[in-house]
């Protein structure tokens, strides 16, 4: 699925264009982009709560779009900074959290027809593989690694999450919204394995003092186009 979002990239910010434009005409300064974003994530996380899973997903893709806005708007309106960058990845960070939070409580409710005990650890897998698969890259990046590898990464649990929430809600006694969530658990532990993976073949006898190895596929794609 990675590979199919990247492909779309493209095109989705050509269709968004307009709209960053209008952004940066009328000075709306990213961070409070990346903050309305949260603000909406927030509210996806409150309405899982409050079983209204479909209005949640909704949610749920308007703060991915604001964050994809912000990034945009930041870059084309040469906003973009150190704060700008380490503000929008902790919210990221705290809005995945939320949602997580609001599943946790739509299904750990007791007597309520979706109760499902064994739901809240997979979602609690889930989390857990989310905010590891940002981390390792996050770690990666401190050390002069470049690493984004691994096929669930947050475009991708953005898409499920919110996609599936939206379109179909509990149909199916939630059947759904439980098979996305386990997807998006093993998905970001594997991409967290992945990573490591990635970090070992790339940095193992490397001293902190010094550059890392080049990817060797990499180093052959630019000799090609040389």
């Amino acid at each position: 699925m990675a590979v199919s979002l990247k492909a779309l990239r493209g095109p989705v910010y050509r269709i968004i264009n307009p709209v960053v434009g209008w952004f940066i005409r009328n000075r709306i300064h990213p961070n409070a982009i990346t903050t309305v974003g949260f603000v909406a994530t927030l509210a996806a996380g409150l309405l899982f709560h409050m079983d209204h899973v479909r209005t949640a997903g909704f949610f749920i893709l308007l703060g991915g779009l604001l964050d994809i806005f912000d990034g945009q708007v930041a870059r084309k309106s040469d906003l973009a900074s150190k704060f700008g960058s380490f503000y929008d990845s902790t919210l990221d960070r705290l809005s995945e959290i939320v949602v997580y939070l609001g599943l946790l409580s739509l299904y750990n409710r007791y007597g309520a027809e979706l109760a499902d005990l064994w739901m809240v650890y997979v979602i609690a897998l889930a989390m857990g593989g989310s905010l590891m698969v940002s981390y390792t890259r996050a770690k990666a990046e401190a050390l002069g690694l470049d690493c984004s590898v691994g096929f669930m990464q947050r475009a991708e649990r953005v898409v499920l999450l919110g996609g599936g929430s939206l379109f179909f809600g509990l149909m199916w006694s939630g059947l759904v919204l439980k098979v996305i969530i386990i997807v998006v658990a093993l998905g970001t532990v594997l991409t967290a394995l992945q990573r490591m993976i990635w970090v070992y073949r790339h940095a193992t006898g490397v001293p902190l003092d010094e550059a890392p190895r080049p990817d060797p596929a990499k180093t052959s794609e630019e000799e090609k186009s040389l």
